[in-house]
Parts: structure tokens; C-alpha cells; sequence
């Protein structure tokens, strides 16, 4: 789904990531774990060309999804953004009401017919276990909704537009511990239709959930393989002594 080679960025003369070889398999969730500044969250804004949002971001290398190479000048970046959404740390959810945040999205791509609209709506809250908790409640504004459930209306904002790719970004830091249980399940269950790519900083978490995991430092993937092997039997000694709490 998704392949990088020789990936490099920069933001001026700070070298953030460095030679990334990475390929990302469909409809798997895959975690990017590693300390504070490593240059995870960069790797997971390459994804959907997020960076190019910063002032004197340069990338050299390829960066392939389903073989399409997103940094060529003819890549329509709406449309790579439709197909790859993102969450991120907090809730962003519009102040809108819940039917509008989740409606937003197919407006913008020009469905206007209002039973199309709510057929969409329904589906993407059904999607992420929203639609019988908020039965009757469409129209109340999405911020006076807990913190979890706003995580969740924020995905079913980004599947309403049926996407290919989930970009998470640390999706439960700011949730308790009941909440991201939600939330992790709730992934589980979405990477039957979607590839997932985390970023996370609770290892405990990339144990729980991921498929495959990849560990960064210092801008280098060091290690990526199968998450049962990366947390048990793990090939570097960096990634060992980061699995074990030796740094980080």
C-alpha cells in the first residue's frame, strides 16, 4: 500500500528523516514507536504531504502508494488527501453540529442530495460504534461531546469521504485509559477495511494492536518487522534496550 525508498526530509538545514526503506502492507495496522523527536510523526505527515505545509521542507527519495508516487508535480493533493485522512493527537472536531462534521466532507466533494447525505452520515457513525450512542442527538454541537467520542466522530469524518489510508498521530494521548481502550478497539475493527499507520508512544499499545512495527531514532528506522518479533526477539541492540526502558 504504501513504500518509501531512500526517504529524506528536511526542514532546511535540520535533517529529519534519513534514507527510510519502508514498505506499509494493505489492511494491516502498523506502528511507528520510538522516543520524542525521532521523526515519527514527520514520517507518518509524509503520507498525505502534510510537511509541505512547513516553510523550507525538501524530501529527496519515492514515496510510493498503490505504486502512484505522491511528490510528482501532477499528484492532485485534495484528492491524496481524500484518499489518506488523519487524526490527530486531540480531537479536532469542527464547531459544527455531529451531523455537519461528519456531512462536511462529501459537500465539499459535491453531494448535496440530503438523503445521500444522511445515508452517509449513518454509515460512517455506524462505522465507529457512534450512531446508537448519539441516536436523536445529530444536531447537538459535536464539542459538547466527551473527548473519546469526539476521536471518534473525527474518524467518521475521514471515512464519510471513504478513504484508503487511516493516518493515526498519537490518537489516545489525551484519553484516559477506558477511552483508548475504545479507541484501540475500534482500530481493530477498522483494518478490516483500511490500512492503519500509528504513531504512538505507549509501547504497551503498539504490543496490543499492531500487526508490524517500526522503531525510529535519531531519523533512521532502525528496525521494522512483524510486532511479535520486535517486542520479543528484536535484531538491534537499539531497539532492544529502547523496548526494555534502558533510554527514552
Amino acid at each position: 500500500m504504501i513504500k518509501t525508498t531512500n526517504l529524506n526530509l528536511f526542514y532546511k538545514d535540520f535533517h529529519a528523516l534519513k534514507n527510510i526503506n519502508l514498505t506499509i502492507k494493505e489492511k494491516l495496522i502498523t506502528a511507528m514507536i520510538g522516543p520524542s523527536g525521532c521523526g515519527k510523526s514527520t514520517l507518518l505527515r509524509v503520507f498525505n504531504r502534510m510537511n509541505d505545509l512547513v516553510e523550507g521542507t525538501r524530501i529527496t527519495g519515492d514515496i510510493l502508494i498503490n505504486d502512484e508516487n505522491i511528490y510528482c508535480p501532477a499528484c492532485d493533493l485534495t484528492a491524496l488527501r481524500k484518499r489518506v485522512g488523519m487524526v490527530f493527537q486531540r480531537p479536532n472536531v469542527f464547531p459544527l453540529s455531529i451531523f455537519d462534521n461528519v456531512s462536511y466532507g462529501p459537500k465539499v466533494w459535491g453531494i448535496s442530495n440530503k438523503k445521500n447525505l444522511s445515508e452517509i452520515v449513518e454509515k460512517s457513525l455506524k462505522a465507529v460504534n457512534l450512531l446508537d450512542e448519539l441516536k436523536g442527538q445529530l444536531k447537538q454541537p459535536a464539542l459538547t461531546l466527551s473527548l473519546e467520542k469526539q476521536q471518534r466522530l473525527c474518524i467518521a469524518r475521514l471515512l464519510a469521504v471513504e478513504p484508503e489510508i487511516l493516518l493515526m498521530d498519537e490518537p489516545c494521548s489525551a484519553l484516559d485509559p477506558i477511552s483508548t481502550a475504545k479507541i484501540e478497539g475500534l482500530m481493530v475493527e477498522l483494518k478490516n477495511k483500511y490500512t492503519i499507520v500509528i504513531v504512538t508512544h505507549n509501547m504497551q499499545q503498539a504490543a496490543r494492536i499492531a500487526d508490524e512495527v517500526g522503531f525510529m531514532l535519531l531519523g533512521e528506522l532502525i528496525e521494522f518487522d512483524k510486532t511479535s518479533k520486535i517486542f520479543t526477539n528484536p535484531a538491534d541492540e537499539k531497539t532492544a534496550n529502547y523496548i526494555s526502558g534502558r533510554f527514552g
